[in-house]
C-alpha cells in the first residue's frame, strides 16, 4: 500500500452562511491509496468548529504514514478498525482513508459500491439544495437562481420566520430547515409551529448538541419531525438520539467514514428512526461516497458539487429534479478533473 494526499481550497459559488458564521472557500483533503496497481480515493472536508483543520490531518498522516502503508489490505472493514485505533482523535482523516479503501475495494471487485452492499429494498430520495444564511433579498436571489424540488434552508437568526415567509412567496418546493443548534427550546417550538404552515418537511438540529432535556421536550411537542446532526456524530450517539429525535443525519467525515456509517444506518433502522446522509460541502469525490449510500437513506443531502465553483472530479450527475446518478464504474465511479493535483 502507498498513500499520498493533496490539500485544496474549493471556492463556493456564493458565500456559505450558517448560524456559526460565513465562509467563501471549503478546505478539503484528498487521499490516494495505491495497492497492486489500483488506486482508491477519499475526501475529508475541514469544518472549523470540529477543530480538525487540513493541516492537522496532514500532520497526523505524515507522523504515522509508514503504519498506514504497512497494513495488509483485504477488506475495508478491517482497515477501518486498524485506522480507527491508529488515529483515535482524528475521525476526519480516518474518513478520507476509509472512503479511499472502499473505492479501492470496489475496483478490486469490479463493482460500484452500492452494488456491493445490495440494499434489499432500495430507496431513491432526491438531494436537497442548500440556501445559506444571508439577507432575505440574497436568499431569495439564490432560490430563484437554482429552481429545485427540495431546499435546505440554513437558519439561526432573529428573523427566521420572516425569512421563511419571504422564501415561500417564490416557490412551492419542499423546505427543510437546519438551525445548526442555534435555538433554545421555547424559541424553537414557537418557530416550528409557524413553520408547519409554510411547507416545511422537518427541522434539523434545532438545539445545542448536548441539550437532551430540551430535545426531549421538543420531541414530545413539535408538530414537525426532528433530525439530529451535531447531536449524532458517532455510532455511540445513535442510541442517545432515540426518543429525542425522529431521525439522524449521518455525516461521513464526522463519524469517520463509510464503514461506521453502514452500522449507524442499521442501528437507526432497528430503532425505527429515519436516516439522512448529509453533506459537509464535499467535492464530487466525497459526494460520490454519499451517493452510494443513497439507496439506504430516507433523505439525502449531496449538493456539495452544486454549491462549489470548483470541483475536483466527474462521474457524479445531479439532475434538475435532484436525482443523484452514479457513473456505474467500479468503486466510487469518479474521474479527476484538471483541478486535482498531488
Amino acid at each position: 500500500m502507498k498513500v499520498s494526499y493533496s490539500a485544496h481550497e474549493l471556492k463556493f459559488k456564493h458565500p456559505f452562511g450558517i448560524s456559526r458564521g460565513t465562509k467563501t472557500h471549503q478546505p478539503t483533503l484528498i487521499v490516494e491509496l495505491e495497492h497492486l496497481g489500483r488506486k482508491g480515493y477519499g475526501e475529508a472536508p475541514a469544518i472549523s468548529y470540529y477543530h480538525i483543520p487540513v493541516d492537522k490531518m496532514i500532520a497526523d498522516l505524515e507522523q504515522k504514514k509508514i503504519f498506514v502503508e504497512k497494513f495488509a489490505f483485504t477488506e475495508p472493514d478491517r482497515y477501518w478498525h486498524y485506522l480507527h485505533h491508529l488515529f483515535p482523535a482524528n475521525s476526519f482523516l480516518v474518513c478520507a482513508l476509509d472512503i479511499a479503501a472502499w473505492d479501492l475495494y470496489g475496483k478490486i471487485k469490479g463493482k460500484q459500491l452500492k452494488d456491493i452492499w445490495q440494499t434489499e429494498t432500495p430507496l431513491d430520495p432526491p438531494t436537497d439544495y442548500t440556501i445559506g444564511i444571508d439577507t432575505i433579498e440574497k436568499m431569495v436571489e439564490k432560490l430563484k437562481e437554482k429552481p429545485w424540488p427540495i431546499y435546505k434552508i440554513k437558519l439561526g437568526t432573529d428573523n427566521d420566520v420572516e425569512i421563511m415567509q419571504a422564501l415561500r412567496k417564490h416557490t412551492d418546493s419542499v423546505f427543510r430547515i437546519d438551525a445548526n443548534a442555534a435555538w433554545k427550546a421555547d424559541e424553537a417550538l414557537e418557530k416550528i409551529k409557524a413553520f408547519k404552515d409554510l411547507g416545511v418537511e422537518f427541522i434539523e438540529q434545532p438545539l445545542a448538541k448536548d441539550d437532551w432535556e430540551g430535545m426531549r421536550f421538543l420531541f414530545e411537542h413539535s408538530p414537525l419531525p426532528l433530525i439530529a446532526d451535531e447531536s449524532c456524530v458517532s455510532e455511540a450517539d445513535v442510541e442517545k438520539c432515540h426518543h429525542h429525535f425522529h431521525g439522524i443525519n449521518i455525516k461521513l467525515t464526522k463519524c469517520s467514514g463509510i464503514t461506521p456509517a453502514l452500522r449507524m444506518i442499521k442501528q437507526a433502522r432497528n430503532l425505527q428512526m429515519k436516516v439522512m446522509i448529509g453533506s459537509m460541502n464535499e467535492s464530487s469525490i466525497g459526494s460520490a461516497a454519499i451517493a452510494h449510500l443513497l439507496p439506504q437513506a430516507d433523505y439525502i443531502d449531496s449538493d456539495g458539487p452544486l454549491l462549489l465553483e470548483e470541483d475536483l472530479a466527474t462521474g457524479l450527475e445531479i439532475t434538475d429534479q435532484g436525482k443523484v446518478i452514479t457513473s456505474g464504474a467500479p468503486g466510487l465511479g469518479i474521474q479527476f478533473t484538471g483541478l486535482y493535483r498531488k
